[in-house]
């Protein structure tokens, strides 16, 4: 799933109005040793926290049917889960960020949502988006300067890229199969007996 997401993300700036076709694109923790170390305009997008969103975690059952709609199985409802990133952008120059920020808050704001041809797997998994906060105010219990402290790099410009994420979990409780009944009338004489038949054994029987 965080590599999907990943390849979404670099696609959607890839291909933004705004962000030129060669600048290089990054997924590395912004050290001072790798800024050191770059060489070329780059935008990078730090995964730097991965929580579950507990508020919106929901108790139950997914069925599954097959092509005759008759029940097969049940799953446990999928996770939410937060990928918060830290976008930045790296060249000679801060007019240059801060264009290139411009045009990656622009990109974000146009989706609510990655586009499902960019997260196929997820969308079949689970039916559920990914959905795109961009620049919310961070947790009670981290601060962004918080981030760049351990990174042991300095404060500059950024962005809080959120993906909320629908995660499967590999639960599966095969159904048990389906009931059958049976009638049969059986007369002897005057005498008629209904019998029903179910998977369980004989449920009943009527004297006619």
């Amino acid at each position: 799933m965080i590599g999907e997401i990943d390849d979404a993300l670099r696609s959607l700036v890839k291909a933004s109005e705004g962000i030129p076709r060669d600048l290089d694109i990054a997924f590395d923790a912004p050290t001072k040793d790798w800024a050191a170390r770059r060489n070329a305009p780059t935008i990078d997008l730090f995964l730097y926290d991965i929580r579950e969103d507990v508020r919106r975690r929901e108790y139950g059952w997914r069925e599954q049917r097959d092509a005759h709609g008759v029940l097969t199985a049940r799953t446990p409802t999928p996770r939410l889960f937060k990928l918060s990133y830290l976008v930045t952008a790296w060249t000679q120059r801060a007019d240059d960020e801060h264009r290139l920020l411009d045009a990656l808050l622009r990109l974000f704001l146009r989706y609510d949502a990655i586009p499902d041809q960019l997260v196929a797997s997820v969308r079949s998994d689970t039916g559920l988006p990914c959905s795109i906060t961009i620049a919310q105010p961070p947790p009670e219990d981290r601060a962004f300067a918080d981030v760049w402290s351990s990174l042991g790099g300095e404060l500059k410009p950024s962005l809080d890229v959120v993906i909320t994420a629908p995660v499967v979990r590999d639960i599966l409780y095969p159904a048990g199969p389906p009931a059958e009944t049976l009638q049969a009338t059986v007369s002897a004489g005057r005498l008629g007996i209904d019998e029903t038949v179910t998977s369980r054994g004989r449920t009943g029987a009527r004297d006619a």
